[in-house]
């Protein structure tokens, strides 16, 4: 159950639904919402996301077609200073396959982040007891190499706190993913391990899909027990993109990325 007012959840959302959209005049990040609509709780992050949702799936961006997930392994929460899972949304705009060049101009600041992603090939309806790991890969339809594409839309992330960032899908802004590959032919994707090439030049650190909470599925079961306690149960033929399994990286125009995790087609960004 949430705090805030519908005023002031709709407020939020509207607000972030035109900085996503750069409409009425916002065209800078914001440094934080202000306060009378600002969430202080994690159940009012997820109301305005929500909110946001709707006013984004009529338009540009289109609907969702499935979520990403931050703040899964310690590299990325030490970085962010959170401690828990985020959930975010992915819009149909948003997701590409298996490269595509980006305008570093038409992002605030952007951000890449090499993970690995599910689509899913069943659903996910609430169970009283939840979900637990080994109850995820057999509603796991393909496993995919994943470039996440993040955007900073406040200016400072540590100021602005978790719910807010949570409340603007926690910097999503899309994935670029690898041609998807049968889970089964795959076996424990917690053996996996992958980095970003960039300019062809092999990665200075890489990291495991084990840190992304001891397994993959672990935080695939924690989205399916959050979608089910706030109304967006996972949905068949949604994908899932799981948690970065490196830093965040900020790379100029001009550069090309390649996430790669062995046995699994690789994922390119172009920089312009």
């Amino acid at each position: 159950m949430h705090d805030m007012t519908a005023q002031a959840v709709g407020d939020a959302a509207r607000l972030l639904a035109d900085l996503r959209l750069r409409e009425a005049g916002r065209v800078e990040p914001l440094q934080c919402l202000p306060a009378a609509c600002r969430p202080r709780t994690l159940d009012d992050a997820y109301a305005i996301q929500s909110a946001v949702s709707e006013c984004l799936s009529r338009r540009s961006p289109g609907p969702t077609v499935g979520w990403k997930i931050g703040c899964t392994t310690r590299v990325m929460q030490q970085y962010l200073g959170i401690e828990h899972p985020c959930a975010g949304r992915l819009y149909r705009a948003g997701v590409h396959s298996p490269w595509v060049t980006l305008d570093v101009k038409a992002y605030f600041q952007l951000g890449l982040e090499c993970e690995i992603a599910v689509r899913l090939g069943a659903d996910c309806p609430p169970r009283r007891a939840g979900y637990r790991a080994s109850q995820m890969s057999d509603r796991v339809e393909a496993l995919m190499v994943s470039i996440e594409i993040v955007e900073h839309r406040f200016r400072d992330f540590a100021e602005a706190g978790a719910p807010s960032l949570i409340a603007d899908d926690f910097f999503s802004a899309g994935c670029v993913h690898g041609e998807p590959v049968p889970l089964s032919d795959v076996g424990d994707p917690s053996v996996l391990s992958g980095g970003f090439w960039v300019d062809g030049e092999p990665p200075k650190l890489r990291g495991s899909a084990r840190e992304i909470l001891d397994d993959p599925m672990n935080a695939l079961a924690w989205l399916a027990d959050h979608g089910a306690a706030h109304g967006t149960p996972l949905r068949a033929g949604e994908i899932v993109t799981l948690g970065s399994v490196v830093k965040t990286v900020y790379p100029d125009a001009g550069t090309t990325l390649v996430a790669r995790f062995e046995d699994l087609p690789e994922a390119c960004v172009r920089l312009r």
